[in-house]
């Protein structure tokens, strides 16, 4: 199972066609399904839902170019799971410590709302992604949609582990760690806080590596 969409994917015909309407916009955009940021002996897999139309769909990497980046590099940096500097660029040096990030879609959708159909459709893509990764140990899911897609790749009951921020679920042989999405939206609205987000991120990296 691929880990990784074909560079122009076909399958979700209204994110093509959005992709496509977006390249004739913005020709200098990434345009494409956008590729997960893996650093080395991943253990901690991070989850967002889809790229932002103005950060990764313009950078092509995940979580570059918006605010929800800003939030999420800061955080990383902090706890050690990154090093070098976030420029909000995908050639800005920044590199990741045993940890990954992944969309649950890859490719951007119209309002940052992808379909249901579309969010099932690309779960083959983070389904690999999990089974490519052997040291994994524990995934952190950003929002509802990335949490319950998540459980989908991972044959997990969604009733019987529902998303709730700072939610801890063993599914062995890993770890399912929720947490509300670091978008503007919700800093702006305070659902969710810094305070909260670094607090949870801390907790998905004991999970991953206990000994550190």
């Amino acid at each position: 199972m691929s880990a990784e969409p074909p560079r122009d994917c076909p399958l979700c015909p209204r994110l093509a066609a959005y992709r496509a309407a977006n390249r004739s916009d913005h020709p200098d955009y990434f345009n494409n399904p956008v590729p997960s940021f893996l650093g080395e002996n991943v253990r901690l897999l991070i989850v967002g839902l889809a790229p932002g139309l103005q950060g990764a769909n313009r950078t092509g990497r995940p979580f570059t170019g918006d605010w929800a980046g800003d939030l999420l590099y800061a955080t990383l940096l902090k706890h050690g799971l990154a090093r070098g500097e976030y420029r909000e660029r995908a050639d800005d040096g920044l590199a990741l410590v045993d940890c990954a990030i992944a969309n649950a879609v890859r490719c951007v959708p119209p309002q940052n709302k992808p379909l249901p159909a579309e969010i099932k459709t690309c779960r083959q893509f983070l389904t690999g992604q999990i089974a490519a990764l052997p040291h994994l140990r524990a995934i952190l899911a950003l929002g509802k949609i990335a949490h319950d897609s998540v459980c989908d790749a991972l044959a997990a009951k969604k009733s019987a582990h529902p998303f709730k921020h700072g939610a801890y679920y063993d599914l062995k042989p890993m770890a399912l760690i929720s947490s509300y999405h670091c978008s503007r939206y919700n800093t702006n609205t305070g659902v969710l806080t810094e305070a909260m987000f670094d607090a949870v991120v801390k907790q998905a990296k004991m999970a991953a590596m206990p000994a550190l």
